[in-house]
């Protein structure tokens, strides 16, 4: 394994361990829950090529699910995630490129799409009540919504400090 590989590997486990750190550290918010793991995932799709971005994300938010009991979330965390750190490029000097503030986008669209559907599906396979699936969905984005904001306005916080302190050159 030649240096700029095994940094990749290490800096992987790193931004996996702090994912999981922080889907750990969940509150409720409404309908649903919030937690900032997905700061990690984008920071991720942003420091490291897609391959190891998509391994962090999916590391990292598996085991934060599967840790704290909400291992019900798995299925869609390890297909969800990794779709969201791919959207990312790590290609340029900063962090905030207008590429990557672009993908915020299709990141708030394919979370809470995913988990939306992903919750349809364990309402009518009977593993979760809902009730009506239309208030389902509904709760669903509204909870979400709050995470992918939250998730979105930090990102853009820490890769603003980061790009000042120019850390991504350093790393």
């Amino acid at each position: 394994m030649n240096r700029k590989s095994l940094k990749y590997v290490i800096m992987t486990a790193l931004l996996a361990a702090l994912n999981m750190v922080l889907v750990m550290m969940f509150f409720p918010a409404g309908p649903g829950i919030v937690h900032l793991g997905d700061v990690i995932v984008l920071l991720a799709g942003c420091l490291l090529p897609a391959p190891y971005a998509m391994a962090a994300a999916v590391v990292g938010g598996g085991l934060g699910d599967w840790i704290t009991g909400c291992s019900i979330w798995l299925p869609a965390t390890v297909i969800i995630k990794p779709a969201v750190a791919a959207l990312f490029s790590a290609k340029q000097e900063k962090l905030l490129t207008r590429r990557n503030l672009l993908m915020l986008m299709p990141y708030a669209a394919i979370t809470l799409l995913g988990y939306a559907l992903y919750k349809l599906l364990l309402v009518s396979l009977g593993l979760m009540d809902g009730g009506a699936w239309l208030a389902v969905l509904a709760a669903n984005v509204a909870g979400d919504s709050v995470q992918v904001i939250g998730s979105a306005a930090v990102f853009a916080a820490i890769g603003f400090a980061m790009d000042r302190a120019g850390l991504k050159k350093r790393i």
